[in-house]
C-alpha cells in the first residue's frame, strides 16, 4: 500500500487505525535504538532510517539524490513489514537474526531478502527488533555497502 506522506507522523496518520498503536511502538524501538548517524523520515514511501548527505555524500548509487538506505517500516496490505538492508549484505547478520528469532517467536519467519513480514500486530518481537538496530553503525553499513557495490 502507498501513502503519500511526507514524514513518519503524516504516514501513521494514514494506515489502518488497528495497526497505528503497533506503528508507533515499533518506530520508538527503531529511533531508540539506531546507531549515531541514521536520519529517520520518508524513504521510499515508507518511514525510513538513512545515511544523510551530510555524512555519506554520494547517496544511493541507484539515484544519487536520495540519501543511502539502511532500514525502513512499513504498513502493507497483509502486513508490517521492516525492511533491513544490513540483513540483505551480511550473511553473519542474517544468519544471527535467523537463530536468533526462534527465541522470540513461535511463529514461522516470515522473511525475504530484506524483508522481514509480520501478519500478526501481537507478535512483533520488538526486543529483537531492538537488538538487531544496534548490530550496525553508520560507518559499518557504509563500509560493507560500498564492498558490496563496487564488485
Amino acid at each position: 500500500m502507498k501513502y503519500s506522506a511526507s514524514t513518519p507522523e503524516e504516514y501513521i496518520a494514514q494506515i489502518p487505525n488497528e495497526r497505528k498503536e503497533v506503528m508507533q511502538k515499533l518506530r520508538s524501538v527503531l529511533l531508540n535504538n539506531q546507531p549515531k548517524g541514521f536520519v529517520e523520515g520518508i524513504s521510499f514511501g515508507m518511514i525510513g532510517y538513512y545515511v544523510p548527505h551530510s555524512i555519506y555524500p554520494s547517496g544511493y548509487h541507484c539515484t544519487p539524490e536520495l540519501p543511502l538506505p539502511f532500514m525502513n517500516i512499513a504498513s502493507q496490505k497483509n502486513s508490517i513489514n521492516i525492511y533491513h538492508s544490513g540483513i540483505y549484505a551480511d550473511k553473519n547478520l542474517y544468519e544471527w537474526f535467523v537463530s536468533e528469532y526462534q527465541k522470540y517467536s513461535k511463529r514461522k519467519l516470515d522473511m525475504g531478502k530484506s524483508c522481514i513480514r509480520f501478519k500478526k500486530n501481537d507478535e512483533i518481537p520488538f526486543d529483537l527488533i531492538g537488538e538487531l538496530c544496534k548490530k550496525m553503525t553508520v560507518e559499518e553499513w557504509i563500509n560493507l555497502y560500498e564492498k558490496n557495490i563496487k564488485k
